[in-house]
């Protein structure tokens, strides 16, 4: 039980960078990016093909560019081409499964067992941590992330950023290019998803072609059970929050294969979870008025 929790705890880490590529996008820039999973496959695909190459360092930089590529796409496509957000992110989310095939030569699979990884050069130089390697380098992770949202979004760039999600008519008065402040901010989050796509493919030295399918469910379940534990307050407090959702989406996700869930069934847990974290705050602030109407039918 204690291995399957720290699992999850690893995996809630990774998967937290790309929940907060989405807080940034959804939350920040209200853009509902539905590239997120041919994204994290790209990451996934690019970092362990460098690494494969011999360069597990360097995979992470080219996974994070890779990453920036795709969000550059999505966004040139929503400013440019006067696509809609939601239809640019599916074109984009089809566009790279071919890419990300043909990045792995025609192949559907990349084995990594004999391949160096970030991780594993790390074990061998810190052997007494080996068993919390995956844990301590995405929390690392995490932490730099987070630092970097924090920063980021307090600079005028950032603010601009913001406001451009807030209120897109006021950022064009206001002499800021919102086709400039959506380019950056996808292009940062895509860049923090191929981040967390090339960390899970390092930690499980393997690349399927459907690593991130249903990502962008699983981020957006993790993302508004952080907002139902802290929707206001400091980016700090916000990006922790979805921090601790990813990591309680997992820890779900783990309760159920303890009960002997077959794995066709955690795509309806997914749904499940998201229903939940959507239907359960709208309907805490109904829940006076739901109690009127059943005094007042008690009354009649």
């Amino acid at each position: 039980m204690l291995s399957l929790g720290q699992t999850a705890f690893e995996l809630g880490l990774i998967c937290s960078l790309t929940v907060l590529a989405l807080f940034l996008s959804y939350s920040m820039l209200n853009v509902c990016d539905l590239s997120t999973d041919g994204c994290f496959t790209l990451g996934a695909v690019v970092g362990a093909s460098v690494a494969i190459s011999g360069h597990p360092f360097l995979a992470i930089p080219a996974s994070m560019l890779a990453g920036m590529l795709s969000g550059f796409t999505t966004a040139l496509l929503q400013t440019k081409a006067g696509i809609d957000s939601l239809l640019a992110g599916i074109i984009v989310n089809t566009g790279l499964y071919s890419i990300n095939i043909g990045i792995m030569h025609g192949s559907s699979l990349l084995n990594m067992n004999r391949t160096d990884t970030i991780f594993t050069l790390f074990k061998s130089q810190f052997p007494s941590l080996s068993s919390y390697m995956i844990l301590l380098i995405a929390l690392i992770s995490v932490i730099l992330v987070v630092l970097f949202l924090i920063f980021f979004l307090s600079t005028k760039l950032g603010l601009a950023i913001r406001a451009t999600g807030n209120n897109p008519s006021m950022v064009k008065s206001s002499s800021i290019n919102p086709v400039f402040t959506t380019i950056v901010g996808l292009c940062i989050a895509n860049m923090f998803t191929g981040l967390s796509g090339c960390l899970l493919a390092q930690s499980q030295k393997f690349v399927d072609i459907n690593i991130g399918q249903g990502m962008v469910t699983i981020a957006l379940a993790s993302l508004l059970i952080g907002r139902t534990l802290c929707n206001h307050g400091s980016i700090f407090k916000r990006s922790f929050a979805c921090v601790c959702g990813a990591i309680i989406f997992r820890l779900v996700y783990t309760i159920a294969l303890r009960f002997n869930m077959p794995a066709f069934m955690l795509k309806l847990v997914s749904s499940i979870i998201v229903i939940l974290a959507i239907a359960i705050p709208y309907l805490k602030s109904q829940w006076p008025h739901i109690q009127r109407k059943i005094q007042y039918k008690r009354g009649m």
